[in-house]
This record gives structure tokens, C-alpha cells and sequence, in this order.
């Protein structure tokens, strides 16, 4: 019986500690979620000077490897006479807006038309890089400097079949590409002779974006450097914390594998590279993707052509740099040189990435459980595409799955069954050895055996369920498709706490938005009614323990998203009905 009773009580510590994770780890989602995204202005320039200030920090200048080293002052004057003197090319697409920047040729915005920032119909659509990070993403330069200007470099851009917008005004040209695809080509040239281009292959059907970088030596010295591409990532006290739970800030697939490396992990790890040789922050091997995610996106360059590379980490508080660095073939004089990338900026969908030809769709990843979950988020994408409602499509998955399970779950429960009829005995045993345990159990065990009872087997059916219930928690609660998803009434975003009104007062243990978290609520009564219909525990304590557990679990899940509290609800509704059929059938 204590075998059972240790058993029992890890069962259910197992599942307080995945529930209360989130409660006590995972932040608050308010319905705005643009503005938890947002940084106040007085963070932008802090941002700027983290950007510069972290780059500076990672490269050594070798002037016997420059080739422009001569006249670098008079460079850098015309450049900052040339900085002002650009502008920002905006491509229009069915599923995307992008903006590329003359000065370094970097996209400096990307909007994702398919998706908002908040569930308000006037929400604006999702932007994939916050206007804060003025330097963008993708900027190329060299790893040593031995191109003097490059980090500062203003391109010039022409385009092969797209005219001008009637639209255009300032400093912006705008360019409609309604299908196909079509080149940006941006080019600079340095004063002795380097020239670089960025050559953007922008489609209008796909989230991929062609990348070429084409160096030409017109120089006189050979260039022999490693090419540098970084992306930087904006961080948020809300982010930071969901790295605890899943993939925040940079990520990589790496020799077959992917690497997650958390923004603390990046900031420890610069602190012990003054005391270790070994520099875990930077990441070695046959690199395919390497980029920056979040919860639902994820932004990323892959070479064309995979090889063994370095991902550097570098970070602050509030920035985290995300390097890839490849190294370059000796160019000689009157040589060109092009490397093919594409970069992804969009969701963490697997009916997205599914349809790549690539590895990118190991971005979505549930961790030790993501070889049941990603079944389960497939079988739940099928369902919804018959029929369009992500809540119902919860609810048949979830009743798809307990009838897989179903003859556990009898046996289960009629193993619960059996051990409330022998209740009385084991009483009666218990008042008359209650002075000499071993005897009790002894007895125990030998009524057991005389009515062919095992008390295992009322808690082993569950243990195997165990793993399933995690990989569902998991896959509800990162799966893109449950964000901004409607079930019914007042539940409009699957992705968020349920809350029915919404009061201005505080309520105790709630997260904001404050409201009647009506799901919650029936989900804890029917946990009470299950309660109710399980057998009384031997132990004193242990009874205590599991009347307060509806109570406990009801609390913790008012913060949960309104997904996971659906499953909860309906497999509780589901457990029910087997347990009343098993007892009258068993009766």
C-alpha cells in the first residue's frame, strides 16, 4: 500500500510541477500583445549604443589586412557626409511588406499580413523587426575589417521589373510585386576598388527571400577574411521569461541538432570567458539556419549550400547578437566571388515550413516530447481543416485521444473500483495494527491477494498517459495556429486566459487582463466532481491533500490559455462519463 500511496502522490507532484510552471514562471499575456512587444523610447537609443558598442566588442581590427586602411579618415568623412543622403526601398507583397535600407542594405522592416500584433480587428499586422533595432537585420561585413567603410556603407539600388509606386514620397520607393519574383540588387564600391552587391530575390508566394552577396576585387592586394552576417533581437522581461519554458532568442540547427542558447545563458557565458579558454558562446560545426525566435517566430539566414561555419552569441540586458560567420576563399585581384543564402522571416507554422525544403521546420520543437506532439499538432491541423474552428478541433482531438486510451482508462478505474470495496477492511486493519506498521502491512498485502487486487494497477494506466497529457500541454501552448484563434462568445484568442468581462480591479493570483474566467471555473468543478467520484484515501493527510487539489489546480490554471484549460475541461468531462459507466458496470 505505500508503494501505491508514493506512486499516487508522484503522479500527481508530476503534473502540479508542469501546470505550476507556468503560473509561476511564465509571464502575463494581455490582450494588446503590441504593446508588450514595444520598448518606450527612452530605450532606443540605449539599444543603438548596445548594438554598436557589442559589435566593437567581438571584432579585432587588423590593419595588416586591410586594404583601405590608406586615407581611412578621409573615407570615413565621406561617409558620414553620404549617411543622410539614402533611402529605404519598400517591396509590397500578398503576404508580406518588406523594407530594405540603402545604408548598409539592410532589411529594415518586415510587416506579415497574415498575422496581427493584438486580436483587436484595428490591431496592425505583425512586424517582425521592431523599429528600435535601426540597424536591421542581415548586414554584411568582414570579420577582420579589411574592407574599411562596409559597416557603414550607403548601397545604391536598382531593381529588373518593378516600377516605382505612384505613391512615393521622401525618402521611400515603393515597389508592387502582386506574383512571381523579382531582384533588388543594392551595390557599393569602396574607393580602391572593392565592390560589393546584396541582391534580394523577393517572391510574392513564399516567405523565403534569396540572399547574394557577389564581392568583386577590383583592388590591387588579394582579400583573404571570413564574411559576416548578423542579426540582432530586441528583448522583453515577457520573452525572457518564456525562455525558460521554450525556444527565446537565439537559435541554430547545427551538425543535425538544434541549439538554444537563452539570452541569460549568452550574458553568463561572457562573464566566464575572462577565467575560461573555451568561448561558449560561439558555436562551430555544418551550420543550415541560424537566427533569432520567440514563442511563434522566428527570423534566420541559411546558406544555399551548408558548411562548416561559426554562430556567434554576443549580448546586453536588452540585445542579443546573433552572428553567422563563414569563411571566405582567398580573392585575388580582378576576381568575383558569390555566396548564396536565403533568410526567413515569418511563422513557426508547421504548415508553413512543411513545405520547405529544408531544415528549418526543426525550429518547432516540443522538446523531450516532440515526437508525440507533433502528431498531435498535425492531427489537430486536419481536424481544422474540416472543420475552421481551433476550439472544437481541441475538442475532438481530445476525445480522439482519450478512445485511444480508453480500455486503460476502464481498467483504471475499475481497479479504483475494487479498492473502494475493500475500504472498510483495510480501515479495520489499520485500528487494530496501527502500532506495528509492518504487521499492517503485511495484513495488507494478504488482503490483496485474497481478492485478486492489485493496487498498481489503478495508477500504472495513468503513468503511461502521463507523457501524452505533457506533449498536448506543450503543443497547445506553443502552437502558432492556437494564437489569435476563436472559439466561442467572449473566448476570442485560444492563445490567452479566458476572461469574461473586464474589471478594473485586481483580482488575487490573476494575471491582467482581469475578467470571470468562466472555462476555469467549470473546469475546476468538474475536478471536484471527479474528486468526489474517486475512493476516499486511507491516509488522513492524504485525503486532506486531494480535496484541496481542485481548489489548488483551479487557481493555477485561471492564467493558463484558454486552450489548454478547453483540453483540460473536456478530458475531465470525458474521465467523468468512463468513471460512472466503469462504477455501475462494475457495481
Amino acid at each position: 500500500m505505500d508503494e501505491q500511496k508514493r506512486l499516487f502522490i508522484a503522479i500527481i507532484l508530476s503534473i502540479v510541477v508542469i501546470v505550476g510552471w507556468n503560473f509561476f514562471f511564465v509571464p502575463p499575456q494581455t490582450v494588446n500583445q503590441q504593446n508588450q512587444q514595444n520598448v518606450s523610447s527612452n530605450n532606443t537609443d540605449l539599444t543603438s549604443k548596445d548594438l554598436n558598442s557589442d559589435a566593437s566588442a567581438t571584432k579585432e581590427f587588423n590593419p595588416s589586412n586591410t586594404l583601405d586602411s590608406v586615407n581611412s579618415s578621409n573615407d570615413e568623412l565621406s561617409t558620414l557626409k553620404e549617411s543622410s543622403d539614402f533611402k529605404d526601398i519598400k517591396v509590397t507583397t500578398p503576404i508580406y511588406d518588406i523594407i530594405i535600407s540603402e545604408k548598409k542594405a539592410a532589411v529594415k522592416s518586415l510587416t506579415l499580413k497574415k498575422f496581427k500584433e493584438g486580436v483587436e480587428k484595428e490591431s496592425p499586422f505583425k512586424q517582425m523587426i521592431p523599429p528600435e533595432l535601426t540597424s536591421g537585420l542581415f548586414t554584411f561585413d568582414f570579420e577582420e575589417k579589411s574592407v574599411a567603410g562596409l559597416d557603414n556603407a550607403i548601397f545604391k539600388y536598382s531593381t529588373e521589373n518593378l516600377a516605382p509606386s505612384t505613391n512615393n514620397t521622401g525618402k521611400i520607393t515603393e515597389l508592387i510585386l502582386n506574383e512571381g519574383e523579382t531582384k533588388v540588387v543594392f551595390s557599393w564600391s569602396s574607393p580602391h576598388g572593392i565592390v560589393v552587391e546584396k541582391i534580394y530575390t523577393i517572391s510574392a508566394s513564399t516567405y523565403l527571400i534569396g540572399l547574394d552577396l557577389v564581392i568583386k576585387n577590383g583592388s590591387s592586394v588579394p582579400l583573404k577574411d571570413s564574411l559576416e552576417i548578423s542579426m540582432p533581437f530586441l528583448l522583453t522581461k515577457e520573452g525572457a521569461a518564456f525562455s525558460q519554458f521554450g525556444a527565446y532568442g537565439p537559435e541554430a540547427y547545427i551538425n543535425g541538432s538544434l541549439q538554444l542558447v537563452t539570452p541569460k545563458d549568452i550574458q553568463d557565458n561572457q562573464k566566464d570567458k575572462k577565467s575560461s579558454e573555451v568561448d561558449k558562446n560561439t558555436l562551430k560545426g555544418n551550420v543550415e539556419w541560424a537566427g533569432n525566435g520567440d514563442r511563434y517566430f522566428i527570423s534566420c539566414i541559411m546558406p544555399v549550400k551548408p558548411v562548416e561555419s561559426l554562430v556567434k552569441l554576443s549580448g546586453t540586458e536588452s540585445l542579443v547578437v546573433t552572428r553567422y560567420i563563414q569563411s571566405m576563399e582567398r580573392l585575388d585581384p580582378n576576381k568575383q566571388i558569390q555566396l548564396s543564402f536565403q533568410c526567413y522571416m515569418g511563422p513557426k507554422s508547421l504548415k508553413v515550413l512543411g513545405d520547405y525544403k529544408n531544415n528549418l521546420k526543426k525550429a518547432i520543437d516540443f522538446g523531450w516530447f516532440d515526437v508525440l506532439a507533433k502528431p498531435c499538432l498535425i492531427l489537430m491541423n486536419l481536424i481544422h481543416d474540416v472543420i475552421p474552428n481551433y476550439g472544437v478541433a481541441i475538442i475532438l482531438l481530445t476525445i480522439l485521444i482519450k478512445l485511444l486510451f480508453w480500455p486503460l482508462g476502464t481498467k483504471s478505474y475499475r481497479s479504483m473500483n475494487d479498492m473502494k470495496k475493500l475500504q472498510p477492511l483495510m480501515n479495520q486493519i489499520r485500528d487494530k495494527y496501527k502500532d506495528d506498521k509492518q504487521k499492517m502491512n503485511q495484513e495488507v498485502m494478504n488482503l490483496y491477494k485474497t481478492y485478486k487486487v492489485n493496487p498498481m494497477s489503478g495508477c500504472l494506466p495513468m503513468v503511461v498517459q502521463m507523457p501524452i497529457f505533457f506533449a498536448l500541454y506543450r503543443m497547445l501552448y506553443q502552437a502558432i495556429e492556437l494564437r489569435h484563434a476563436p472559439f466561442i462568445g467572449w473566448i476570442n484568442d485560444l492563445s490567452t486566459p479566458d476572461r469574461l468581462f473586464n474589471f478594473n480591479v485586481a483580482i488575487p493570483f490573476m494575471h491582467p487582463p482581469y475578467g470571470i474566467p468562466v472555462l476555469t471555473i467549470i473546469m475546476g468543478t468538474t475536478m471536484f466532481l471527479q474528486q468526489k467520484m474517486s475512493p476516499t484515501m486511507g491516509d488522513p493527510t492524504q485525503a486532506k491533500v486531494m480535496m484541496f487539489m481542485p481548489l489548488f489546480m483551479t487557481v493555477i490554471f485561471i492564467n493558463f490559455p484558454s486552450g489548454l484549460v478547453l483540453y483540460w475541461l473536456v478530458n475531465n468531462i470525458l474521465s467523468i462519463g468512463q468513471q460512472y459507466y466503469t462504477q455501475k458496470k462494475f457495481l
